[in-house]
């Protein structure tokens, strides 16, 4: 199986929003965005995207997702009430994401129900490709790939906020894949030795990034 093309792999790009390191332990999840990989393209058909009720007023920072403001989030579901729908999305899948261990990091131990079968990292990928100065930012390897206008369209949304950045993860997957010497016959067992994360690094304590 693991020699099968990457195509094949059970590949879900994920992303979420938080509050922001400053409330470190305490930073709460704002929106997430889920979108299943067919034919190593986003299947934005079987999408799912939800803002998230934090149960406390979130302050307004320079860098706060646009949109998710407190009325808005007032109006959410709680965590807790859409996990299973998360769970049943992601359990046994390779979540695929963006820098994807500072959002597994913050999922894992709010949504313990949640266990994908391995993390896939763009970043990862990316830094292997453009091992000079090279976009690095989600948003500037879109441009640099001229991928955004194409996020925008599936995803109908806007930058930094969990679908289109979900979204974006994904395309952003096939276009660095086609950057490597051999990335037309990719296996599933080289995506995960050139862009695979350890799941154990969220045991770690959360970050203050």
């Amino acid at each position: 199986m693991h020699d099968q093309p990457w195509t094949t792999a059970p590949l879900v790009a994920f992303d979420l929003e938080g509050s922001g390191s400053q409330d470190h332990e305490h930073e709460a999840i704002l929106e997430v965005g889920v979108v299943p990989l067919v034919d190593g393209h986003p299947d934005i058909r079987n999408a799912y995207d939800s803002t998230v009720n934090p149960g406390r007023r979130i302050q307004r920072r320079p860098w706060s997702s646009p949109g998710l403001t407190n009325d808005v989030l007032g109006l959410a579901p709680r965590l807790d009430a859409i996990e299973p729908e998360l769970a049943g999305r992601l359990n046994g899948t390779s979540i695929v994401g963006h820098n994807v261990n500072v959002d597994w990091r913050l999922l894992s131990p709010r949504c313990p129900g949640i266990r994908p079968a391995s993390l896939i990292d763009t970043l990862k990928l990316a830094r292997l490709i453009h091992r000079k100065a090279q976009p690095r930012t989600l948003t500037a390897l879109l441009a640099y790939y001229e991928l955004d206008d194409e996020v925008t369209e599936l995803s109908g949304g806007q930058p930094h906020r969990a679908l289109w950045d979900a979204v974006g993860a994904g395309l952003l997957l096939g276009a660095l894949i086609r950057e490597l010497p051999h990335g037309g016959s990719l296996t599933v067992t080289g995506l995960h030795t050139v862009a695979g994360v350890s799941l154990g690094d969220a045991e770690q304590t959360l970050p203050l990034f």
